[in-house]
């Protein structure tokens, strides 16, 4: 499960880098850039919530030890 969860995260920080790369920053927030952002902020948190999964299962593990 840990292995997912790290390529889950490392697939997001690539989408991410991706999206960076599509943003134009003269109308964030029309078109394709637009889409980025949302991309961007999707993935985020996403990442947030693996962190959090990662840290509830470490306390679950000492928690049934």
């Amino acid at each position: 499960m840990k292995l997912f969860i790290y390529t889950v995260i490392f697939l997001a920080v690539v989408i991410i880098g991706y999206s960076a790369t599509v943003l134009n920053f003269d109308d964030l927030l029309i078109g394709d850039s637009g889409t980025a952002v949302l991309v961007i902020v999707g993935s985020l948190c996403l990442i947030i919530l693996m962190g959090i999964l990662l840290t509830s299962r470490s306390i679950a593990e000492k928690h049934n030890s």
